[in-house]
């Protein structure tokens, strides 16, 4: 019988060989790539000495193809829990250097015991991926594998917030797992997700084109929009994550995080400046944002996708808040497909997490044009009016200049559940512009004036001065008040508060029928 130094040498040894997993040499080999280990990475991204692992001594169990002589523990992912400023997540690293950071049985029941446990216990779960899919000598199971974590992703999904971090290539089936959580990361030149890789696209497409073409991080921020953030290198990456968590609760049943914050002036005289004089001319609603909320405190979400709609949090009083803000300074702000999914996802989300939501508006329309009809401008839009109409957060829109047509409805109206609205005294709210409207209403007067263009220009001014300012929507109390721009940030102080316990049940349902 083992005494027991025997045993503890035993597992200080076994202790060594999991820790050093792939072995030195693949270890530097990883260093060379100007990646960082499984292990490396997860002691950058929980706080100092928190780390608990679990599975370290788990092993695959298949004999095929030689694999009976290439057991390593831990079977190539890091799994386990700690903490990040103080709270617990759950989290597992792929390992590249063991089987190139493939998944089979045991791989995947390491990461599903530990999002069972995430679920059970009320906290996110974090996912650094880095692994060459499947593992093929495990044939079926190592795709069951992955349908148990797909699915555990989906009963997570609005339960406890779910991130990815893609730290190398994630490729075939593995790119649904972060498909359905609720951001991805990527690292720019050294991380890549697509389904089918650039070999198979050229013998089915005949299509030359490189995996940083197909799938690498700046196509899938700016081009699909399948990443959230792109960061420079992997300890950005893991920054990222950090940020997003210090805006959101553990789970579902919790508020956000908040910081302390002592009422000063909130009048902030900048707002003032903001808007052009021409109705026409752009400027950059971030300006706007950064005008009213706390000071330094916003942060953008999907910033390279859809730039016509703004996405983000930021505080307001030290509280956690969602921000979605149409941008006139691209595409005058217009909702077409790509902008209007940006915002129902991220509606969605805060929704999901009890994150208040604020809506900063200036749209002229929906974009209009073959391109938008044919690849359903209408499903996606309706996208957008869904999650705002589903979400029972409190929720208020500020319109700063424009309100047009069907996009007025679709950006947090108060017909579609809003609890507020604010306007600025420039504000339009109408069906169209006074130009197009002017033309539609008028046209036998028009036609039929000796100066078609003199009356045309008459006409304009009349609508304009009926319908290009808030005081008639205002009257019908689809607008509560007509504020300076100064003003906005101390009446959302006040508005928020008052809101903060607000109850809003939905109608009893299994799930509704999103628009997808």
């Amino acid at each position: 019988m083992n005494t027991y130094q025997e045993k503890l040498d035993l597992l200080n040894k076994k202790k060594e060989e999991a820790l050093l997993g792939g072995g030195k040499a693949r270890i530097e080999s990883q260093h060379k790539k100007g990646k960082l280990t499984a292990r490396e990475r997860l002691e950058l991204l929980l706080d100092e000495g928190s780390f608990q692992e679990l599975g370290m001594f788990v092993e695959h169990r298949s004999n095929l193809f030689g694999l009976d002589k290439q057991k390593i523990l831990g079977d190539g992912v890091v799994t386990g829990y700690g903490t990040i400023d103080g709270r617990t997540v759950y989290v597992f690293s792929q390992d590249f250097t063991v089987f190139g950071g493939s998944l089979a049985e045991a791989h995947a029941q390491k990461i599903t015991k530990i999002m069972d446990l995430a679920m059970k216990n009320g906290a996110p779960v974090i996912g650094l991926n880095d692994s060459g899919g499947a593992r093929i000598q495990e044939g079926v199971v190592s795709l069951g594998g992955y349908a148990d974590i797909f699915y555990r992703n989906t009963r997570a999904s609005g339960v406890i917030p779910q991130i990815s971090a893609i730290m190398g290539p994630c490729a075939g089936g593995a790119v649904y797992s972060p498909a359905i959580t609720d951001f991805n990361i990527m690292v720019e030149k050294s991380s890549y997700m697509f389904v089918t890789g650039p070999n198979v696209v050229k013998t089915v497409t005949h299509e030359e084109i490189s995996s940083e073409e197909l799938g690498g991080a700046s196509t899938h921020s700016t081009k699909s929009g399948v990443a959230h953030f792109t960061a420079g290198n992997e300890v950005e990456a893991l920054e990222y994550v950090k940020k997003i968590l210090s805006y959101t609760p553990q789970n579902c049943e919790e508020l956000p995080p908040s910081l302390p914050y002592e009422a000063t002036d909130e009048i902030r005289p900048e707002l003032n400046d903001i808007i052009p004089e021409e109705s026409t001319q752009p400027y950059d609603i971030k300006e706007v944002i950064n005008g009213t909320i706390d000071k330094g405190t916003f942060f953008e979400v999907h910033k390279d996708f859809a730039e016509n709609i703004v996405v983000g949090f930021a505080r307001l009083a030290g509280k956690s808040i969602g921000i979605v803000a149409n941008q006139p300074a691209y595409f005058a702000g217009v909702l077409d497909i790509n902008s209007s999914t940006k915002a129902a996802r991220f509606v969605r989300y805060c929704d999901s997490f009890n994150i208040p939501l604020l809506v900063f508006e200036d749209v002229p329309g929906f974009l209009p044009g073959t391109e938008q009809e044919w690849n359903a401008i209408i499903t996606n839009g309706a996208k957008l009016l869904y999650a705002f109409s589903e979400a029972t957060v409190p929720r208020i829109t500020v319109i700063t200049r424009k309100a047009y047509g069907g996009a007025y409805d679709v950006m947090n109206s108060k017909h579609i559940g809003a609890d507020l609205n604010f306007a600025w005294p420039r504000a339009e709210i109408a069906v169209m512009g006074a130009k197009g409207a002017a033309e539609i209403i008028f046209r036998k007067e028009i036609i039929a004036a000796k100066d078609p263009e003199a009356m045309l220009k008459q006409k304009e001014d009349e609508y304009n001065e009926m319908f290009a300012n808030p005081y008639r929507a205002a009257a019908y109390g689809y607008v509560d008040e007509v504020i300076l721009p100064e003003q906005t940030r101390e009446r959302l102080i006040r508005a928020f508060k008052m809101l903060e316990n607000k109850v809003d049940n939905l109608p009893k349902k299994k799930h509704g029928n999103i628009p997808l």
